[in-house]
């Protein structure tokens, strides 16, 4: 009986090393390591509005201008100098004043009737009225 009770004793010490071996390394592997951001994120977290979308249009008509762009404005941001959010409008006129001209693809809706009409839509219906 204590033979049986000492090999109890002696698996359970086992499978709590064991355990604990185990739990040591689960916490390294769980914790994912904190890269630095890129400046592409840094700017990102910044843009409001349509911010991101004025950003991506750019960055097709302009990538290596863009890029240097994006590093240049996350030192500004990660400084402190620049303080508050860059709405799509402003990024927009500021691209425009650095000579970075390309167009946005801009639709004017008109709601009518609870739904969302185009201008020709809204043109074409009230011709048919007429």
């Amino acid at each position: 009986m204590s033979t049986e009770l000492e090999l109890l004793r002696q698996r359970r010490a086992r499978e709590f090393r064991r355990k604990m071996l185990e739990g040591k390394d689960k916490p390294a592997a769980s914790q994912p390591l904190r890269t630095k951001p890129t400046p592409k994120e840094i700017v990102r977290r910044s843009l409001v509005g349509r911010g991101t979308e004025v950003l991506e249009t750019a960055r097709r008509n302009y990538p290596s201008e863009i890029a240097i762009l994006e590093e240049n404005l996350a030192k500004v941001i990660q400084e402190g100098r620049l303080k508050g959010p860059i709405t799509g409008e402003e990024l927009y006129a500021f691209l425009q004043r650095s000579g970075l001209q390309f167009n946005m693809n801009t639709k004017i809706r008109i709601a009518e009737g609870g739904e969302l009409k185009s201008i020709e839509e809204k043109l074409r219906g009230q011709s048919k009225d007429d």
